[in-house]
């Protein structure tokens, strides 16, 4: 055989390799999260997302998921289709560009996170039994607007009470404060993270048990840039800032908890009180629960940083009076770690558990700073608060 001929034959069998690799597999099916009696977007047995939007006029279509761009194909009718690589299981942001514009996807839900409200898809996951609809006793979601004398402003929290709050008026609960991550607000856990179906089913499988969970706003101005930076880029020095997440933590204790349990039946004491958060959340959980260890009992982390024995050095009521320390992340995070000045999450973990502290890791498989993650790692968390 002579070299041209072996030059062919290459040819040949990466031409069938990347034809392998890149054939869709065609059962797709419409996402659950699309608005009512749309076709588009579409989720097949991979994982990939296939988008349609009618643009007749655009010279180009994009499907951006991931922090991945895909090309869609543009039919005689001006409609626009195509696919994504395959996705990790669960829900995902994203959008469309049309000609160098972002826009949501008219066929999905809107959800608010990236800063704004836009698309939404879920991929199904194998353990979503944990978080689905089911025919159990459900609790209540409920939407509390409220004044801040903190911020001289009128706020919002959302409010899950489990099964039976209001029809037995004379039990009190505990509370778990569960905050949101950056670019996502309150509507989060309950929207994108369905942290009320995930109580309620594990409640009505006897594995967790009863308290509220109270759902607000922990969003703070990131200082600008320079004049001379790029937009969007982080100004010189420590990062996170110092005193960042100051604000809510003023909001927390002076507005929201004091009003929480004059409104609610809680058991107002901090043996009976949790915070809990997701990548910003988990930072803001993290810096509120060691300055101020002597308002809550247990601590959760999400995708958000650790505790490290130099914070239990500077901050001794912490080891005291917290009861549980629970930090988990997803396995492609673990593999792929962030920058950030807290060091190895695990490693950690492992050594305050060795100082005495009572501590859980938990890493989400095949999944990374997405809310597959957070979902798992509420499943996991909510069973281990207030047992006797």
């Amino acid at each position: 055989m002579n070299l041209k001929h072996k030059l062919l034959l290459v040819t040949i069998l990466f031409s069938s390799i990347c034809f392998a690799q890149t054939k869709v597999v065609e059962d797709f099916k419409p996402s659950s999260v699309n608005q009512p009696g749309k076709e588009y977007p579409m989720v097949n047995s991979e994982g990939r997302v296939r988008a349609q939007i009618s643009a007749p006029e655009a010279t180009r279509v994009q499907l951006d998921i991931s922090a991945v761009k895909y090309d869609l194909v543009k039919d005689e009718n001006g409609v626009w289709t195509g696919e994504s690589a395959p996705q990790d299981e669960g829900f995902h942001y994203y959008q469309l560009w049309v000609d160098g514009a972002a826009v949501p996807d008219p066929g999905s839900k809107y959800f608010y996170g990236a800063s704004r409200w836009g698309s939404g898809i879920e991929i199904p996951a194998h353990d979503q039994e944990f978080y689905a609809m089911k025919n159990v006793p459900h609790g209540q979601v409920i939407e509390l607007p409220y004044f801040s004398k903190m911020n001289n402003s009128m706020r919002r929290c959302f409010i899950y009470t489990p099964p039976g709050y209001a029809q037995n008026p004379e039990k009190r609960y505990p509370v778990l404060y569960l905050q949101h991550g950056g670019g996502e607000d309150e509507t989060g856990w309950s929207n994108q993270g369905h942290a009320n179906l995930i109580m309620d089913n594990l409640l009505a499988e006897g594995k967790a048990n009863p308290f509220i969970i109270v759902m607000d706003n922990g969003t703070w101005a990131m200082p600008r840039p320079p004049r001379s930076g790029q937009q969007g880029e982080r100004p010189a020095g420590p990062w996170p800032p110092e005193g960042w997440a100051d604000g809510f933590m003023n909001t927390l204790l002076q507005d929201i908890i004091p009003m929480i349990d004059a409104n609610y039946r809680t058991l107002a004491d901090p043996q009976y009180r949790a915070m809990a958060g997701l990548s910003m959340g988990g930072m803001q959980t993290r810096v509120i629960t060691l300055a101020h260890p002597e308002v809550f009992s247990y601590v959760g982390m999400f995708s958000g940083g650790s505790i490290s024995m130099e914070d239990l050095e500077k901050s001794p009521g912490f080891k005291d009076n917290i009861k549980l320390v629970f930090i988990s992340y997803g396995s492609r995070e673990i593999e792929n770690p962030r920058p950030g000045p807290w060091g190895d999450p695990k490693e950690n973990t492992e050594v305050i558990q060795k100082s005495g502290m009572n501590t859980h890791f938990y890493v989400s498989p095949e999944t990374a700073h997405e809310w597959q993650s957070w979902r798992r790692g509420l499943h996991e968390f909510a069973p281990l608060l207030f047992k006797n």
